[in-house]
């Protein structure tokens, strides 16, 4: 559809006649039925660009409070749908981006107009009020029904060509109301009179159902008959229930109710409405106004006219549609963004210690501290020892290969060039189970009161993380555990050993003494005193093995807090490469979801209401 930009051949007759406009290729604009498409295209390029009769070339007023909230909720929900693209599916989202979509399609154009559309279903009266309100004969009435096979707008001020065109009523179905003092007070109102949402058409219901998107307010008109009409409640009222403040409902026809039976009417549409949930604007509260009238005859016509130019005025239906639009999107979008019993978006350290212990055990950290303690008091006992018992020690290495211990090792020997044997597969089996329990764990833990979406994507990140990880533990366990088991160079040596291979120097020398001189007393050489030398010999027989199992007692301390340093630097690699691998991506994870909780939470804050000068 073409935008109306060419003001010198623009013509208005009497209000009967449309606005006269060039036709294309035969026929008149807004007739296209094959390029629904192109028009939906055009109509969104001219919504953002601001394009209409104007040129779209109007200053914006500047922002009131409710529309710098509404900007901010809406800037957070677009944020919402980027950071959720990936984790949610399209037509979860598919709804908060039609909300976008519309809302920079409605603030692209004209805010000093308000659309109102008229609805209603099959003998309401809504085409009556429509002439009533316009104050001539614009929508036609009659017995036949439906009698109005499409939207018919009717405009009291200029520059709202371009929200007719986002509607997609063509020019030939767009009036002008009567010049009178009563149409100056709605100057600014855009009224649509919509098919009947009843009708036996499903064009017409189609109609309906896609200008009831896209307005401002609506105008709901139901007659004493069929005011409790199941179609009218479950399809349009209960789901709009949040759309109260810029819902009228009006009660036509009540001519033909005697005495107080229109009253009754009134309070039983009231009841229904407070069971759709739809709050009314009673006792200066904001919602929905009930009111009734007559459009045959005019009674409360005037009283609506009123209510509906102080509406007008007040330039802030769009801004509470779009607010509507947002609070409704937001309630489908909860279950997937709040979960009220979730203590907040962190891994817990109970949590991460029992995931680093059943990565220290698959890495067997433990049994490799107990080998690297033993391996220290091996190495002590050596160098504490007495010469005697490492002469020894050396003498059956050197006979051990004529011994069926010695073959045995020299077999092993043999065997260090060849590959090494695959571990056990029950052992191999068991260290993946450990790790994927133990990954498991952590990850049910983190996703403990999360929505569903949320914890699946937590699940799948723990998932991937731990792909590789049995085979990195693995060769953590290859790599430093032996050299942590089996070191390479001797440990280090406290600073009384020393002293304790002074004093087994000093019981050899002592006992090497004693028999020289007793060798000599035997020989002759010396005067013969047998009690002394022995007593030098005995000493140093006895010392020997004294200093050695003092050793082992001092020893302990040492070799026991060398075998927990072994066993901590095993845990350390182990927790690293599961810190690395599963907690810090799940810990990411769990930051967006915090980031997007609180994107929602400023989604949601207009589900207080925003405020209104409807009161």
């Amino acid at each position: 559809m073409t935008a109306l930009t060419d003001r010198t051949d623009d013509r208005w007759d009497d209000g009967l006649i449309a606005r006269s406009r060039p036709r294309v290729a035969g026929r008149e604009p807004g007739d296209e039925e094959g390029d629904d498409g192109d028009e939906g295209d055009e109509a969104l390029v001219r919504a953002v660009s601001g394009a209409g009769s104007d040129g779209g070339k109007s200053t914006a007023p500047p922002l009131s409070p409710e529309g710098y909230a509404l900007r901010l909720r809406l800037d957070a929900l677009r944020q919402l749908v980027g950071l959720s693209r990936t984790r949610l599916d399209g037509k979860t989202l598919a709804e908060a981006g039609r909300v976008l979509d519309e809302a920079a399609a409605r603030r692209g154009l004209s805010p000093q107009h308000t659309v109102v559309a008229i609805a209603g279903a099959t003998g309401s009266g809504k085409s009556t009020l429509f002439n009533s309100l316009a104050g001539v004969q614009i929508s036609e009435t009659g017995l036949r029904r439906p009698t109005t096979a499409a939207p018919i707008a009717c405009s009291w001020s200029d520059g709202a060509a371009g929200l007719l065109d986002r509607l997609e009523i063509p020019g030939r179905l767009r009036r002008r109301p009567r010049e009178t003092a009563e149409a100056e007070t709605l100057r600014g109102m855009v009224l649509v009179d919509l098919p009947d949402l009843d009708s036996a058409v499903g064009a017409h219901r189609d109609h309906v159902d896609r200008v009831l998107a896209l307005v401002d307010a609506v105008v709901w008109v139901v007659d004493p008959e069929k005011y409790a009409d199941a179609v009218l409640h479950e399809r349009y009222l209960r789901p709009l229930a949040g759309h109260a403040e810029v819902t009228f409902v009006v009660l036509n026809q009540v001519d033909r109710l005697p005495g107080e039976s229109a009253d009754l009417v009134l309070d039983d549409l009231r009841r229904l409405l407070d069971e759709d949930g739809i709050a009314l604007g009673e006792h200066g509260e904001p919602g929905a106004t009930v009111l009734g009238l007559s459009a045959l005859t005019g009674e409360g016509v005037g009283e609506l006219r009123e209510l509906l130019a102080q509406f007008t005025q007040e330039k802030g239906a769009a801004t509470r549609r779009i607010s509507a639009d947002v609070d409704r999107a937001a309630v489908r979008l909860r279950p997937l963004y709040v979960a009220d019993g979730h203590r907040g978006p962190e891994i817990g350290e109970a949590a991460r210690a029992e995931f680093e212990d059943r990565l220290a055990e698959a890495v067997g950290a433990f049994a490799a501290g107990l080998a690297a303690e033993r391996a220290w008091r091996r190495n002590a006992g050596k160098a504490c020892g007495t010469p005697w018992l490492r002469l020894w020690r050396w003498y059956e290495s050197r006979r051990a290969p004529r011994t069926l211990a010695g073959l045995a090792a020299l077999a092993a020997i043999g065997n260090r060039g060849a590959p090494a044997q695959p571990a056990p597969v029950e052992e191999e089996v068991t260290a993946r189970q450990r790790v994927e329990q133990a990954v498991r764990a952590v990850a049910d833990e983190a996703v403990t009161g999360l929505p569903e979406p949320w914890a699946q994507a937590v699940r799948e990140t723990a998932v991937r993380g731990a792909e590789r990880l049995p085979e990195a533990l693995d060769e953590i366990a290859v790599t430093l555990g032996a050299a942590v088991a089996v070191p390479s160079v001797k440990p280090p040596r406290p600073t009384w050993w020393p002293a304790a291979v002074l004093g087994q120097a000093a019981m050899t020398l002592l006992q090497i003494y004693g028999g020289l001189w007793l060798v000599g007393q035997i020989a002759g050489v010396l005067e013969p005193r047998l009690l002394p030398p022995v007593l030098l010999m005995v000493a140093g027989i006895i010392g020997g093995p004294l200093v050695e199992w003092a050793c082992s007692i001092a020893a302990r301390g040492p070799a026991r807090r060398y075998g927990q340093d072994a066993e901590r630097r095993l845990r350390q690699a182990a927790a690293g490469c599961g810190r690395a691998r599963v907690l810090e991506p799940v810990a990411a994870e769990l930051l967006r979801y915090r980031e997007v909780r609180e994107q929602y939470a400023t989604v949601a804050a207009g589900g207080t209401r925003l405020s209104t000068t409807r009161q």
